[in-house]
């Protein structure tokens, strides 16, 4: 009886070592995850076209992944609008590239770095960030 216990036991244990092991994603792309949330920090600025125009080289963007999934938001800080709900698609690994991109609208997100010229409605949004 006791060894009947014992290799249960075994068992037990190297059933548990495999699905362990089995249930981790070498493969698995941060550009599928919330690897590029969180606060990017460096030159940014603003100009609506008209009286304001806000700039600083110590400015921060917080990014947000939204529950589409391919869709972000940029909150910027200083008092710079916020830019919500720009959709993205995956570009090479590790890189997401705004869909629609132009000359003058484009937003690079990769691991260490964010870019953004994005003009709307008169209005430019520009950052060279970091984290």
């Amino acid at each position: 009886m006791k060894n009947l216990v014992k290799i249960l036991g075994v068992f037990m244990l190297l059933f548990l070592t495999v699905t362990t092991i089995s249930s981790c994603s070498d493969d698995d792309d941060p550009a599928n995850n919330d690897f590029f949330a969180g606060t990017y920090r460096g030159s940014i600025s603003y100009n609506d076209g008209g009286s304001t125009s806000i700039s600083t080289n110590n400015g921060s963007v917080f990014v947000t992944k939204i529950a589409s999934g391919t869709k972000y938001n940029f909150a910027f800080s200083d008092g710079i609008p916020d830019l919500n709900g720009v959709e993205f698609e995956q570009k090479g690994d590790n890189t997401l590239v705004m869909i629609g991109s132009t000359a003058t609208s484009y937003i690079r997100i990769d691991n260490n770095e964010l870019k953004i010229l994005f003009s709307k409605e008169g209005k430019t949004w520009t950052a060279n960030c970091t984290r």
